[in-house]
């Protein structure tokens, strides 16, 4: 996975355990990627305060992640689920009756994440 997406991935789920400043600037760096000081503009502070929060809100985001592995488990769970997809897929082809409802089962199981 990218740098990038896994940036994303962090903040999407551990952006509520973050500041308000936190949440705002790291949104507006990453996801709206404005410039370091156009951010600095916008919150009427400099550009190397913006950075250092920049810096300080990755390092937090990295060890919420070291610690509650959600991203990680989301991954495994996103591998999980495609592997029963394939399985059910194979199935299906000797017994069409079980195709309908083990495909529901999955869908849910992925409206989960």
């Amino acid at each position: 996975m990218d740098e990038l997406a896994r940036r994303a991935l962090l903040f999407d789920f551990y952006s509520s355990l973050l500041t308000d400043k936190q949440r705002e600037i790291y949104d507006l760096y990453y996801l709206q990627d404005l410039s370091l000081g156009e951010i600095a503009e916008i919150q009427k502070v400099s550009r190397p305060a913006v950075y250092d929060l920049i810096h300080r809100t990755e390092e937090i985001l990295n060890k919420y992640e070291e610690k509650l592995l959600l991203v990680k488990k989301y991954h495994i769970t996103k591998r999980t689920i495609q592997d029963l997809r394939m399985l059910l897929k194979d199935i299906s082809i000797t017994h069409p009756q079980t195709k309908i409802e083990s495909e529901i089962l999955i869908d849910e199981l992925e409206d989960c994440w």
